[in-house]
Formats: C-alpha cells, sequence, structure tokens
C-alpha cells in the first residue's frame, strides 16, 4: 500500500497575511488522504511516549475543533507516513483487508468533499513550499495536484524541490516564482505563468533559451538564469 501525505503546520503556524491566529495546531498534522487513527496507545510512564504521540498519525481532516484551512499554512510539508493498511493493523490486529477496504471506500465517499473545502488551496496567496524531498511518486503527484490548485496564489517559493516538469500547471495570477535549484532542463517546462514578475530559475539545468517565447506576453521584469548551462551561451544576455 502506498504510504499517506502529511502537511504539518510549520513553526510559524498559519499565515499573517490572514489577520488572525488560530489555536496552537502543534501536535496536528494534515493529510491529504483518509487513514485510519490508531484507537489506543500506551501512554504509561514506561512507554516512552510524549501524550501528544496519539496524534502523530492523525489525518488532518479527522482532528476533533480543527478549522484550520490550507491557505492558513505558511510553509505545509510533504511527509511520509506509515501506509494506512499499517494503521489499520495497529488499530485491530486481525482485522481483514476487506473490512478496511469498505471502511476506507465508506469513509472517501463521505469526507471528499469536506476535506476538499478545508484544503482550501484555491485561496492561498503567498504560500512556501520548498524542500518538500519529493522522494516517493505518491508525494510528487500530490505536489503537483496542489499546485494545479492554486488559481489566486501570487507568490510562490519552490527552493530545492528537484522538479523536472511544471508544463501541465498553470498560475494564472503568480506574480513571483522561485524555482531556484530544481532539475528543470528547459524553458518549455516552466508552468503557465501569465503574469509573472519575477522568475528565478537559477542552478537549474537550462541549456537553451528555447521556450522563453511564450513568456513574451507576460509583465516580465527579471529573470535570474544564473548557473545555468545557458549562461555560457554566446550573447545568452542580449537575446
Amino acid at each position: 500500500m502506498t504510504p499517506s501525505v502529511a502537511f504539518s503546520l510549520s513553526s510559524s503556524g498559519v499565515n499573517t497575511l490572514s489577520g488572525s491566529f488560530p489555536k496552537s495546531h502543534s501536535s496536528q498534522c494534515s493529510d491529504l488522504r483518509v487513514t485510519c487513527t490508531p484507537l489506543s496507545v500506551d501512554h504509561s510512564p514506561d512507554s516512552g511516549l510524549l501524550p501528544s504521540s496519539r496524534f502523530r498519525f492523525v489525518s488532518w481532516h479527522r482532528l476533533e475543533q480543527c478549522d484550520v484551512t490550507g491557505d492558513q499554512l505558511t510553509c505545509p510539508r510533504v511527509r511520509e507516513g506509515p501506509s494506512e493498511e499499517e494503521l489499520c493493523l495497529r488499530e485491530g490486529g486481525d482485522i481483514s483487508l476487506e473490512r478496511w477496504r469498505r471502511r476506507r471506500r465508506r469513509e472517501e465517499e463521505g469526507q471528499r468533499w469536506e476535506e476538499r473545502l478545508q484544503e482550501n488551496w484555491e485561496n492561498c496567496v503567498e504560500l512556501n513550499l520548498s524542500y518538500q524531498d519529493l522522494g516517493d511518486p505518491f508525494q510528487k503527484e500530490n505536489f503537483l495536484r496542489i499546485l494545479r490548485r492554486l488559481i489566486r496564489v501570487e507568490k510562490l517559493q519552490l527552493t530545492d524541490n528537484s522538479l523536472t516538469n511544471l508544463s501541465s500547471v498553470r498560475l494564472p495570477r503568480c506574480r513571483v516564482l522561485n524555482l531556484h535549484r530544481n532539475h528543470l532542463v528547459s524553458l518549455h517546462q516552466l508552468p503557465k505563468l501569465p503574469a509573472v514578475e519575477h522568475l528565478c530559475l537559477s542552478e537549474n539545468a537550462i541549456g537553451s533559451l528555447g521556450g522563453l517565447g511564450a513568456l513574451g506576453n507576460s509583465p516580465l521584469r527579471s529573470l535570474n538564469l544564473t548557473r545555468n548551462p545557458v549562461t555560457f551561451t554566446q550573447d545568452y544576455r542580449a537575446r
């Protein structure tokens, strides 16, 4: 089974642009997939577990009285957790796989829309998704899924994520995009950026200016190509 993807609150808590700060959720984490919650945890003095340990695998949307939405997260982070099957086995020990699948299907059908509303990525204006360490395909898929929902983001940080192709993503309101230290080899792999003003592509592997024309209709003011092979092209700056 595939491990779940969890987004935990950063040390900064919430987006300061929102104007208000919800209650502390330092021990809570958000999960983009429905997971099963362990029903019992040993909290005896000899167990070595902190009181908050019982929350470490709880999915974001199953936490009681949690009103945090995606647009309030300042620096979400993709994390790898135990598989859903493993969590269910911890719950019941000998729980059957078929029973687990039926329960999972029922939960997904009932919670999918509610979770989408709580994620609320569509209303993010400024977001930092840098240093995600996207080592597994399921993490990359969910990462792209979130990027496609950022229809109102204006400032986006995607530093050091080993990204190779964002051409399927459109960021219609993004004015500032930082793609420093990724694995892009061509400008054709950039997302659609009709409103971009400042674009940082330093320390990628871009070898030519092919695809630069796609930015011709945008109000681009600065383009950083430092430490890309293209900088060795004759007259590249003038071009």
